[in-house]
């Protein structure tokens, strides 16, 4: 696997993890993302809600009604942009509204088949203060204004690219959950195989510079963390799991898995 550069004074990658389920119940966490209070929120696909993750493990939901959500980005100014997979299109709600705004609506045209469906995981590039979009039906990978005014495109050619991550030196990684791998995208928008997964979803970065993965294929359905200077991935969860999507790392290094056939959310603590 090529090599990520590591950043002054990287950390070392925790050996192990404490694992401890934060929430387990009747609806179906997918995405995560973390509010400015440092909250945990999630949406739930099948069920049109957004909720917040409350100390005792319960949930309260903020927004409710959406078309298929799933991936969330939080803006500087507190506005929370959201991927609405059955739309295709992103929305955003301003800080104190209920009522979400069209942010950018995708060419491609959702379809309820797999490997057909609409935009999933997007991210936020604080280098060029734009939006890493993918969208699964066209293929492609675009940059879009945190506004929605302007769009372009950052690469093509995948076959359903659903996770978008970018890493410590700029670099966007993209999940091709239909093609079989993770890519890193070059100057130009030309790729380097980044990992190996049989059905990639959600991307992350811990303070080392490691990737980790969510693989959503059942016969693996893992979280897996590829070492940033190459070399075989290390599986750090597994059991209990059955279709894990969302994935989150803290600035504390703690990692969030969200599983939305399990029902539950994940809690990944380093140990000493």
């Amino acid at each position: 696997m090529p090599s990520r550069p590591p950043t002054s004074a990287t950390p070392s990658a925790p050996t192990s993890y404490r694992v401890d389920v934060v929430h387990r119940g009747g609806d179906h966490p997918d995405d995560l993302v973390q509010d400015p209070s440092g909250a945990l929120l999630y949406s739930d696909y099948t069920f049109g809600t957004i909720s917040r993750l409350n100390a005792d493990g319960s949930a309260t939901v903020l927004h409710r009604g959406l078309p298929g959500p799933e991936g969330m980005v939080f803006l500087k100014d507190g506005t929370l942009v959201v991927a609405e997979e059955d739309a295709n299109r992103l929305v955003a709600f301003a800080p104190g509204r209920s009522t979400p705004t069209v942010l950018a609506a995708l060419p491609g045209t959702s379809v309820k088949a797999t490997c057909h469906q609409g935009v999933d995981g997007i991210a936020w590039d604080p280098t060029t203060k734009t939006l890493v979009v993918p969208d699964p039906v066209t293929g492609t990978v675009y940059r879009i204004s945190p506004d929605g005014a302007t769009r372009s495109v950052l690469a093509g050619g995948f076959v359903h690219p659903v996770g978008a991550a970018v890493g410590a030196d700029g670099s966007v990684y993209v999940a091709d959950e239909c093609g079989g791998g993770v890519w890193r995208l070059d100057a130009g928008g030309s790729r380097v195989r980044a990992a190996e997964a049989v059905m990639p979803d959600d991307l992350a970065f811990d303070a080392a510079g490691n990737l980790l993965v969510t693989d959503v294929r059942h016969t693996r359905h893992d979280v897996r963390r590829w070492p940033r200077d190459g070399g075989a991935s290390t599986v750090l969860a597994r059991s209990g799991l059955i279709e894990p999507q969302g994935l989150l790392v803290t600035a504390s290094g703690t990692v969030y898995v969200a599983d939305d056939q399990a029902r539950v959310i994940l809690r990944l603590t380093p140990r000493p």
